[in-house]
């Protein structure tokens, strides 16, 4: 039930989720309670569902240096228990209502969420309250629990083709760890950092982060405001705020240009991953960077996919992704070479493509085309009030303001003189961190 997703994926989902419109909806209210916590609803009757959302300002840009992974550790945590739910019982429950119920961890958040029928919406809300005030911090819940999170990271990163190669290129390989160790380790966290750990160190960090202060409860869909607002503060209200929690450090982000290889005993076939510096969401390019990433490898008629698996037949998979984080993010490009392909000609061909568009820009059509796949990914999403609801979420999180959700998006001002710009500023070679993996069969490059 439990899901760790990385900053890309789902930042950039929930960047393409800000609607188009032209003003706050009618029912929409933003409030916080005395002891600090933030609540935002979004009633639409019309809605079949209600969704309860919960979002922790907490992510592995949280964590200190030998303490990696407990952020996604506590997403796990939260499931095992708390004074009047038993072990588990909170996905039982919400499946017996006939819901569904999940989380997920980042680097700049961890969210919880339960989608239920209208007439269940005090069982998602007292549910979330309960572990909020009194998490079940036991030896045995925790053992448990890191040893579910170390099989997790062997299952996913450490036996899996090009996990530690992709953990390497967007954590270890660009970012300083002397100078913002926020960013430069995973969401996952290290083996040696888990067996580390210590119960006090986890009771520590549920003190630290999982208050009401640093907490935001969204509700969206077909539900009474009136009501809604009554079981908040019935069951959040009593819960005592705790001191602010430190303030994540991250100053000169980057040690780039670097260049490395990694040998992975798993891969069928050498990768290049090309890491590039790029600003925190709130910069006034991250919208130029994300169309620039959908131009260059969103589909099958995108520029890296034409030249480097139609016309080259070079690589069988290439991916682009402007990994936006709240702090200082990656912008990478990731190709997997055909049988027989070197990774020297993979990583000429991609540069390439790069260099053509910052020489020569991009085309109207293949602007527009990138806008479109943004404004459908957006539509598909808010048909949902989960979509909704982590609308309200990012805006309010990654924004400053939950009602920049209902704002025009920045992408529809981006000229292709912008892709132009941000593909000559950001995508250099001075601002360029190359990863090559080899397969172990091929048994040369160096190794880490």
């Amino acid at each position: 039930m439990h899901r760790i997703v990385r900053a890309a994926p789902l930042v950039l989902a929930l960047a393409a989720l800000r609607p188009a419109l032209a003003q706050v909806p009618a029912g929409f209210e933003a409030y916080r309670l005395d002891n600090g916590l933030t609540v935002l609803l979004w009633p639409d009757p019309r809605s079949p569902v209600v969704t309860v959302d919960v979002w922790y300002d907490v992510g592995s840009r949280n964590e200190r240096p030998g303490r990696s992974g407990f952020a996604h550790l506590f997403e796990h945590m939260m499931f095992q228990g708390s004074e009047n739910v038993g072990k588990t019982e909170h996905l039982t429950l919400i499946e017996r209502a006939g819901g569904s119920v999940n989380g997920s961890t980042t680097e700049d958040r961890t969210n919880y969420f339960e989608t239920l029928p209208p007439h269940r919406l005090n069982l998602g809300l007292w549910l979330e309250a309960d572990r909020m005030r009194s998490l079940a911090i036991t030896q045995e819940n925790f053992e448990n629990q890191r040893q579910v999170v170390k099989e997790e990271r062997r299952l996913r990163i450490d036996n899996s083709p090009y996990g530690p190669s992709y953990l390497a290129a967007l954590y270890e390989l660009p970012y300083n760890p002397q100078t913002c160790y926020a960013y430069a380790h995973s969401v996952i966290g290290s083996m040696a950092d888990l067996d580390a750990a210590k119960l006090e160190d986890v009771r520590t960090f549920f003190d630290t982060y999982y208050a009401p202060n640093n907490a935001t409860v969204t509700v969206v869909g077909n539900f009474d405001p009136e009501v809604a607002k009554r079981l908040v503060q019935e069951y959040f209200g009593g819960i005592p705020r705790r001191d602010p929690p430190p303030q994540v450090e991250c100053r000169d982000p980057f040690r780039l240009p670097r260049r490395d290889t990694i040998v992975d005993r798993i891969a069928p076939a050498p990768a290049v991953f090309l890491s590039h510096g790029m600003p925190a969401v709130d910069h006034q390019d991250i919208p130029a960077l994300e169309l620039l990433a959908s131009i260059l490898a969103e589909g099958e008629s995108s520029r890296l996919y034409q030249r480097l698996v139609r016309q080259e037949k070079a690589a069988v998979n290439v991916t682009a992704n402007a990994d936006v984080r709240r702090g200082p993010g990656i912008f990478i490009v990731f190709a997997i070479a055909t049988p027989g392909t070197a990774p020297d000609r993979l990583e000429r061909l991609l540069l390439e493509e790069i260099d053509r568009v910052a020489r020569d820009g991009v085309r109207p059509e293949e602007l527009e085309k990138a806008r479109n796949q943004v404004r459908a990914n957006r539509a598909f999403a808010a048909q949902t009030a989960l979509g909704k609801a982590e609308m309200l979420q990012w805006a309010k999180h990654f924004l400053g303001d939950p009602r920049a959700a209902f704002t025009l998006p920045r992408f529809c001002a981006v000229t292709a003189a912008d892709i132009q710009r941000v593909a000559r500023t950001y995508l250099t070679a001075q601002n360029r961190g190359t990863l090559i993996t080899m397969p172990a069969s091929a048994n040369r490059g160096g190794t880490r």
